[in-house]
């Protein structure tokens, strides 16, 4: 771990000054941090030591705190404080019909996946509309959670009608993408998919599993991917690090010859 930030002598609090106090320290922090003062990783002061040192109120602290989380630049581990965050990692994820473990592999990360549920249930009813089918319907349910060099960085449910992949049950999917799975085994050509993309804050459970403080912001996403004949075959629902993830979406412009 590297080591804590000094909270040097050459800035105060301008107490005659009409902007909040709590938007002069979470700008002094910000410069710190884009300028390359403080580096990705390295772990911020008490908020006593911040206290003390501007001589401002622990809420005043708090307040420049969360704001600075909420816009990606700290992250916070639970019990061991506020850091500053990791470069982000950057995934064309959103617009490819790749999987997870396809895509990031290919980037060079290192992807370990942790089953947290793989088991038969019935289909919620927001599952079965996307799915098209009878609320209730046999669906497998496929939980992880993924890890990037080491990391927790995506929680994320499948969703396969039992009937389309009834071997999925059973497979060991540590080390496997679920896409490939699907069309090499189970014989299924993906032809397209649609995915909505999100922000929500983090529950007491899904922060758990990606280290992160409860309502921390993460980025949400779901989508349904179809076989060529327009029959969905799965539903995907993921969470993924605010502080440490970035899709990026190509945008190509389509001259109108019409």
């Amino acid at each position: 771990m590297k080591e804590e930030v000094e909270l040097d002598n050459h800035y105060d609090i301008d107490k005659q000054s009409p902007v909040p106090f709590y938007h002069q320290l979470k700008e002094f922090i910000r410069r710190q941090i884009e300028t390359g003062k403080w580096s990705p990783d390295q772990k911020l002061p008490s908020e006593t030591a911040f206290c003390k040192r501007f001589n401002v109120s622990r809420t005043v602290v708090r307040q420049a705190l969360k704001e600075l989380q909420n816009e990606g630049y700290l992250s916070t581990a639970k019990g061991k404080g506020s850091f500053i965050a990791s470069a982000k990692i950057t995934s064309g994820f959103v617009e490819n019909l790749s999987g997870f473990y396809e895509v990031f592999q290919k980037q060079g990360y290192q992807v370990t996946t942790r089953i947290l549920k793989q088991e038969i249930v019935p289909a919620p009813h927001s599952v079965a509309k996307s799915l098209r089918v009878q609320v209730s319907t046999p669906l497998v349910l496929l939980s992880r959670l993924r890890e990037l060099n080491g990391e927790p960085s995506v929680y994320s449910d499948n969703y396969v009608p039992e009937d389309l992949c009834p071997r999925l049950i059973d497979e060991n999917m540590e080390d496997r993408s679920l896409y490939i799975y699907l069309e090499q085994d189970c014989g299924f050509e993906i032809y397209r998919g649609r995915r909505y993309i999100g922000v929500t804050l983090a529950n007491e459970y899904v922060a758990s599993l990606l280290g992160v403080a409860v309502g921390s912001p993460l980025i949400e996403v779901e989508s349904v991917t179809y076989l060529r004949n327009g029959k969905p075959l799965e539903f995907f629902h993921s969470f993924h690090r605010g502080d440490k993830t970035m899709f990026e979406v190509n945008l190509l412009k389509y001259e109108n010859k019409g």
